[in-house]
């Protein structure tokens, strides 16, 4: 019994009011093995990724995806296996890059100038996952059978 690939659907649109925040440059939706579920980028941007494209958001998803697999071992050893990550922040000399669990098998990510509010954009995360998290889930993967 040979298995089926699906495409994962584009969710890119939903991340319109992410990318609209002051300051917010891109955001990308993945699923938790590093698949790109959709991305977005602010209009008008300058710099080095003026605009988030295919290639880029498929990289970002796969770098999501290892962050999220290696804070939640940093976070099972200090609190134990039950403690999920919620959210990862990192910091850098360009701005700032949040990650957050956007529903089943998912995570959404930001991307922001310096100049960004992060608390406002990590609260808007919030609720933009809040509000379409199901849309944002993904499921797992089923396991293919040999024969």
């Amino acid at each position: 019994m040979a298995g089926t690939i699906s495409r994962l659907p584009d969710v890119g649109w939903m991340l319109r009011p992410l990318t609209q925040i002051p300051g917010v440059r891109h955001a990308v939706v993945v699923s938790e093995d590093g698949l790109r579920m959709g991305h977005g980028s602010a209009e008008g941007l300058t710099g080095e990724v003026p605009e988030l494209g295919v290639a880029e958001a498929e990289s970002l998803a796969a770098a999501c995806a290892a962050l999220t697999v290696t804070s939640q071992s940093t976070v099972s050893l200090l609190f134990g296996e039950e403690a999920g990550v919620r959210q990862l922040m990192i910091e850098s000399d360009g701005g700032f890059v949040l990650f957050t669990s956007a529903g089943q098998g998912a995570s959404l990510g930001v991307a922001t100038g310096t100049e960004a509010d992060v608390g406002l954009v990590a609260q808007q995360m919030q609720v933009l996952v809040a509000r379409i998290g199901a849309h944002l889930s993904s499921r797992p993967r089923e396991q293919i059978s040999t024969p």
